[in-house]
Parts: structure tokens; sequence; C-alpha cells
């Protein structure tokens, strides 16, 4: 670096809406471009997703990598499709099996090292989006990933913040020192970084359409690694791994008459979508489902009783979206039973509007991730989220393939009784979200916006937010991203964001809630990414939106 540059210093500034026939949105520009450099290649939406999501795993770390999971909502033009690629665990993974090694007394499997990864899901998702919608050879979505790790990169303010904030907790992590600390450290602001190893890996990827990552050379690697570090997964568990395409649920809400009908996307109500568990969407459909029992459009928007509303019913939400969401071959309700009308008008009594409360689940049975998007003029959108979950996941790193592993396995529970009980082959409680938007039903629907909030269990929390905003205050896009957030914990207990309106914090805080004024956005309140269709997607276009909580972009022709 020739100038010592402040990274830190600066002033408020306000990003616009940028405007495009084909858009890619995501939290790092040169992601962005490798998938606008897809969709200016020939290529459509799903192959601009999948050159960015590889070029995530590059550029963005500290989120993400090659041993991620991931999910995505697939609007094709006509039809929206789910895809599932959540890790599995291995073969050998019981409750006995962690307490054998952890102790009788260990609630959950722990949180760093091979014992915390399960089979990872994003190369097959790649994979298989690129086999089903996709129209550029596989090979060609990778090379821009594989150029930016041979070549190099400039370390960007936040992921460089969140990358030291990391190296004094898993930098003992086998493999972890060798490929992120390349000079004893984390690199500095504007600092290059090669990753070589990832980069080999990417091209074998690439040659082999995933076959490497799931059965081959790089499993092989994988397996013997975790077998030196006392882990459990074996080559078998990786061939044994496979997506799954799943149907998305939904959660209706009313549009608001005052906003006009010409957003493009036909008459009818708007649905919100989500991937159903072992997810956590269905706590935004929950949330969105009592606020249709008020009429939050009367209530001024970043008001004290459109926020306490909001955060109110979302604890109701959570509640039971923790007691009750598993892999669904352990949940003991169903999706419809958590959806059903008559059950939310009962849990929307709950809520007193002068008081904040700590809410259980009800009984329904009576009634560090990345997120991006991309559009095209074809009318095909894809939300995509992938994530290693707490910041590099488990830490490991496979030397010679720099395939970071998440650490999803820490989200299982130890207790027999638990819908999240550990079980081999099975998929554990999953906080990262895609979100999609339509109008109108049946043949008459439309697509009206792909999006995603990042950020551990702000994501429900961040699409109902962003999205009350649009639907019911009409706020664009970019403006709804940048708003102040806030983020329920657990109790009585929130985080809000130092932007938000004194008068505010101090009404929510004579109703009870235990407020926290947080400067760091990106660790608590998440980052998002939208594109909103305007109408045709060959003539209106799109809109689109990038959070200025990362470093990231929207970028259009």
């Amino acid at each position: 670096m020739t100038h010592a540059f402040d990274w830190t210093a600066g002033y408020p500034s306000h990003r616009l809406p940028i405007f495009g026939r084909n858009v890619v949105s995501t939290s790092h520009p040169l992601a962005a471009q490798a998938g606008l450099h897809m969709l200016r290649s020939g290529g459509n939406a799903v192959d601009a997703a999948i050159a960015t999501a590889a070029a995530m795993t590059i550029v963005e770390p500290v989120s993400n990598g090659l041993g991620s999971d991931a999910f995505c909502l697939l609007w094709d033009g006509h039809e929206l499709h789910g895809l599932n690629a959540s890790g599995t665990a291995p073969e050998a993974w019981t409750p006995d099996y962690f307490r054998r090694k952890y102790g009788a007394d260990a609630h959950t499997p722990p949180m760093r090292g091979w014992d915390s990864a399960t089979v990872p899901g994003a190369v097959a998702a790649w994979v298989t989006m690129s086999e089903r919608f996709g129209k550029l050879p596989f090979a060609q979505l990778l090379a821009p990933a594989i150029d930016i790790a041979e070549r190099g990169y400039a370390v960007p303010v936040v992921v460089q913040q969140k990358w030291a904030a990391a190296v004094p907790v898993i930098g003992d992590q086998p493999g972890y020192r060798e490929a992120f600390m390349p000079n004893g450290r984390a690199p500095h602001v504007g600092e290059q970084f090669r990753f070589p190893a990832a980069a080999r890996a990417l091209r074998l990827i690439a040659e082999t359409k995933g076959a490497a990552f799931y059965g081959g050379e790089i499993a092989e690697a994988c397996a013997r690694h975790a077998q030196a570090h006392g882990g459990a997964m074996t080559v078998v568990d990786f061939a044994a791994y496979r997506p799954e395409w799943v149907t998305p649920i939904g959660m209706s809400y009313p549009a608001n008459p005052a906003l006009g009908g010409g957003d493009g996307g036909g008459a009818g109500d708007y649905t919100l979508h989500e991937i159903p568990p072992n997810g956590q969407g269905i706590a935004a459909l929950i949330a969105l489902g009592i606020l249709k029992h008020f009429d939050l459009a009367a209530m001024p928007v970043d008001g004290v009783d459109s926020q306490h509303l909001q955060i109110e019913a979302m604890k109701l939400a959570f509640a039971d979206a923790y007691r009750f969401v598993a892999d669904p071959s352990g949940m003991t309700v169903t999706c419809a039973q958590l959806l059903a009308p008559g059950y939310l008008a009962e849990r929307a009594k709950l809520i007193d509007m002068q008081r904040a409360q700590d809410f259980g689940a009800g009984n329904p049975v009576r009634g560090g991730t990345i997120y991006l998007t991309a559009a095209d003029e074809r009318g095909m959108m894809v939300s995509f989220i992938q994530s290693n979950y707490m910041g590099f996941g488990s830490g490991i790193v496979v030397p010679g393939y720099g395939v970071s592993m998440q650490n999803r396995g820490h989200g299982f529970s130890l207790d027999a009784a638990s819908p999240n009980v550990v079980a081999p082959g099975k998929r554990p409680f999953h906080t990262i979200i895609p979100a999609f938007l339509t109008r109108g039903a049946g043949a008459e629907r439309r697509a009206v916006m792909s999006f995603g909030v990042m950020g551990g269990n702000m994501q429900p929390q961040g699409h109902l937010q962003t999205a009350v905003r649009m639907l019911v205050y009409g706020q664009n896009p970019q403006a709804a991203c940048d708003a102040h957030r806030w983020r329920f914990n657990a109790g009585l207990g929130i985080n809000v964001e130092a932007a938000m309106n004194p008068a505010t914090v101090a009404g929510l805080v004579a109703r009870g809630h235990i407020v926290d004024v947080i400067d760091d956005s990106y660790q608590d309140f998440g980052a998002g990414q939208f594109i909103w269709c305007l109408g045709d997607p060959a003539l209106e276009g799109y809109v689109a939106a990038s959070d200025p909580r990362r470093d990231g972009q929207a970028v259009a022709f």
C-alpha cells in the first residue's frame, strides 16, 4: 500500500436504487461483476447466481466458502422453485457419539472443529441449479472465481474487520492459519489476498461438475483431514449427499390500496415465500400472518407503535420456530398448522400494544452468511444464500484445497426429546433463508421481488421489517434496506441501531423492552440485497438495492 488511508473515518452516505433489465446484487463488487459478466455472455439469472456465489467464497471468506451450505428460491419465469442444499449429519453422529467425546452433560455438538461440520451442500447446489436451469457451460461459471483466487484481490473494509475479529477465536483450528493468515495475521484493508488452494479446488469442481467434491479427490482430502483431527466425516458421507428440490411455503398479505397497482405484479394480494423447514423462514411468515390482524398503515412508519407491534409479532413467531422447527423428519407439527389463519389470529390476540412480553410457544396442533440475487430480462429471478454460519464456520480449512467447512452441526440438539436431535443423515435447524415475493394467485401469479437479509436470527426479522416498509409504507427497496433496524434476542431484550429515532427508542423502553443500542450494524442487524420487478422485465426491467452495512453493490445493464 502506497498511502496510509484512514479506512474508518467517513461521513453518512446515501445510496440510491439502481435500474436495469439484467441485475445482480450481493455484498462484494467483484462477485456482483462476475455474475453480470455471465449475463452479458448470454447466460441467464441462474448462471449469474452461480458465478456470483463461487466468487463470494473467495472474496468474503469470513462468511462463506467451498464448505458452505445453501438455499435457493428460483422463479423460472412462470413458477417458483425451492432448493434445500443444507448439509446432513455424518453417518457416525448420534447423541452418544458426542457425549462419549464431550461429556454426559453436553447439550449440543461443539461450536468449532470437525465435529461441528455437516456435509456441505453449496457446491451441490451450484451443480444442481446449473443442470436444471442454466444455459452456459458449468466450467465457464467458475472461471471468474478461479481468476480472483489466483490473482488475488484487495481485502475490503467490512470483511477485514470481521476477519481480524475471527483470528483470536479460531486461529488455532487445523488449516486455518495456513489459509487465512498468510503473514501470521489477518490481512489489512487494501492488502492483496490470494487463495491458490481454493483455485485448485474450483478447477477440479469445474472440470468434474462437482464430482471431485462429492466422492472424488476433494472428498478424499476432506475425509483424511477429518480423520487426522478427530472428526467422523467420510468419503461415503460426501458421496451420499444430495440437495433437495422443495415446495416453497408462503403467507399472503393484502396490497395497500393507497400505494396503487403500478408495480407490474398484477392484481391481488402479495405473498411472501420462504423455504420450508429445516430453515427458520417460517418465522417470517408467522410474524407477517400475525400482523395482518392490525392496521399497520395507520401507524407512522418509524413510530413506536409500528416498531413495537412488529417486534412482538416476531417474538411470537420465534417462540414457535424454536420449539417446533427442525428437519421435517423430526417435526411434530406441520407448516400448515403453524400458519393456519385461526391459530395466527389467536396468537395476535396475545399482543399488548402498551407492554412488551416474553412469549412462550403456542399449541398449533389445536388448529456469517452471504446473500445474492440475480434477475434477467427474460424474467428469471434467483434468491440465493450460502453460509459457513459463525465467522469462518468451524474454522477447519482442508489443506491444498482451501475448503473452509461450515459449523452447522452445532445447531443440533443432543436431547432425545427435541425435534432437532442429531441423527445420521439428518439436517439441523438452519438460520439461512432466501426470500421471494409474488403477487396474485394461480395462473395470474407474478414475480415481484427476490430478496434476502443475512445474519443469524436477524434474517426473518430483516425479511419482515423490509417487506413491511415496502408493502405497507411504500418505501423503495434501497430506502427500506437503509432504514434503521431492530433485532430481537431473547426475553424482553432487543438491539436497535444507533440511527433509530431517540423518541422511538424511549417509547420502546417505556413499554418494557430492554433496549441495547448497537453501532456494529454488520454483526447485529444483517445486510440485505433486493431486486424488485417493475413490470415486463424486457421493457421496464428491475430496481435493485444493496445494503450499505457491507462492502457490496447492485450492478445492472
